[in-house]
């Protein structure tokens, strides 16, 4: 079959590909842009992809007519905490559009399940979407999930955060909510189940583990599931805008996403029925197998996709790749050289930076920069990196964002997406001649961006010196 997967670089999208390429099925992906989509170049050879921003004018005749099904995988909860509804509503209003001259005979949106009668703003916004996709020309089948636990996942490393970090706990109300959680594998599973299948046409399916569990209970089964206990209090006094708060300092989401889970946590998710499971043969995993599953991706460095690379983790909404130039007047700078004999090794070094290896020299100094942002609002290192040694485009790199990541070219280029006054890259090159260039800039915004600079001279001395001088080091 021929088929257009949107949302091709969220978290769900990027597990979805490799099935569909094993199932034999020519794929067209559709992104905002195409440099973004972190894949391997031999799984890009086998896929057409299309820039689309579906907020936009719709572009006529950009789809092919040929297509047979498509997938409607996207979500804008993360981008506003107030216009993500209207945002969604437009997105598949344009999405029907696009599809109205093409061949599609059916269409799988992936929604949350929506059975209680007093919806949260992201829920309504989902049924709303759901509502206006059954008015397109094509057969539509919905699949609404429950809270899903799989490596990257935003839910499991929120709950993650919470069990590692706080062994005691002092939680909102919301915690007695009632949910019903799915692995990512069995979402997957639904998901290429229903292609072409038609007695899933035109209709709506609740998809959910076998576990009824409060959020409590979620936290406390992880703790247990992971060899350590932990102590849950609740308390009744926790405003909506406070529980957001406590989730964003101490989990890696952000803000804005924190306030609309918050929203959504007192709403009790819960499938009414299972009989997908049944036209389909699938039964999904429990909720503790699900954490064994997530945990056995990340022992073995096989996280597929993870939430965090969203560009709505940090202060990028679009617009990225205005900031790939990085500027020469105006600015800053600290820069740093060193002759190198291995520049394959160094290669490596570069191409690991940050996350769990961190940043090679004054680690203690970092993790301090880290919660001053967290503080002020901005995103502090706990965003990580998904792999721990590939870098693509976009991806997320502790509190910097990946512009360039051209291993051919040895050549690494991040932008600053912690709280700054003025603007920030951080390059590492080498060049043909094996020497590494390793280059900080910065355009101040004001006089306080310079004083800000002037301030932390001293700790560029140290911290740069010693970060070159730590990624030159090759182990014989």
């Amino acid at each position: 079959m021929k088929i257009l997967l949107t949302g091709a670089n969220g978290y769900i999208g990027m597990r979805l590909l490799p099935q569909l390429l094993d199932g034999g099925h020519q794929v067209i992906c559709t992104v905002r842009d195409a440099d973004r989509l972190s894949i391997e170049k031999e799984v890009r050879s086998k896929i057409e992809i299309l820039e689309i921003d579906f907020l936009k004018e719709v572009q006529k005749e950009i789809i092919p007519k040929d297509i047979d099904a498509a997938y409607f995988l996207i979500h804008s909860m993360s981008n506003s905490t107030k216009e993500f509804d209207e945002m969604e509503a437009t997105t598949a209003r344009n999405f029907n559009t696009y599809l109205e001259n093409t061949a599609v005979q059916q269409v799988i949106y992936l929604s949350g399940i929506v059975n209680d009668d007093n919806l949260s703003k992201h829920l309504w916004s989902r049924k709303n979407v759901e509502k206006i996709l059954y008015d397109g020309a094509f057969q539509l089948t919905v699949l609404r999930a429950g809270i899903i636990v799989g490596s990257g996942s935003s839910s499991f490393e929120i709950i993650r955060d919470l069990c590692e970090k706080l062994p005691f706990m002092i939680t909102p109300n919301w915690v007695l909510t009632k949910t019903q959680p799915i692995a990512i594998r069995d979402v997957i599973y639904f998901l290429t189940g229903v292609l072409g299948n038609k007695e899933t046409y035109d209709d709506s399916f609740d998809i959910a583990g076998p576990d009824v569990l409060t959020y409590k209970q979620m936290l406390q089964q992880y703790a247990t599931a992971r060899g350590f206990k932990n102590w849950i209090v609740t308390v009744p006094i926790m405003t909506p805008k406070l529980s957001s708060y406590w989730l964003y300092f101490v989990t890696s989401t952000s803000y804005k996403l924190a306030l609309n889970l918050v929203d959504s946590m007192k709403v009790e998710v819960i499938a009414n029925d299972n009989r997908l499971e049944k036209i389909l043969g699938i039964q999904p995993h429990s909720y503790i197998q699900a954490i064994d599953m997530a945990f056995l991706k990340i022992e073995q460095n096989l996280v597929v996709s993870s939430w965090k690379d969203s560009m709505v983790s940090g202060r990028f909404t679009k617009n990225i790749e205005k900031y790939i130039q990085v500027p020469k007047y105006g600015v800053l700078q600290d820069v740093q050289k060193k002759t190198i004999s291995n520049p394959e090794a160094v290669l490596e070094n570069i191409w690991s930076i940050g996350g769990s290896r961190g940043w090679y020299y004054g680690n203690w100094l970092w993790k301090i920069r880290g919660f001053l942002d967290k503080l002020i609002g901005g995103v502090g290192l706990r965003r990580g990196r998904t792999h721990p040694d590939k870098i693509f485009p976009g991806d997320a790199l502790d509190f910097w964002r990946v512009l360039l990541a051209d291993k051919k070219g040895k050549r690494l280029l991040l932008f600053a997406e912690m709280k700054l006054p003025g603007e920030a890259w951080l390059e590492f090159r080498i060049d043909e001649k094996n020497v590494l260039h390793q280059t900080a800039t910065f355009r101040p915004r004001g006089l306080w961006g310079r004083l800000y600079w002037y301030s932390i001279v001293p700790f560029h001395y140290f911290i740069f010196g010693g970060m070159i001088r730590n990624i030159a080091k090759v182990q014989q």
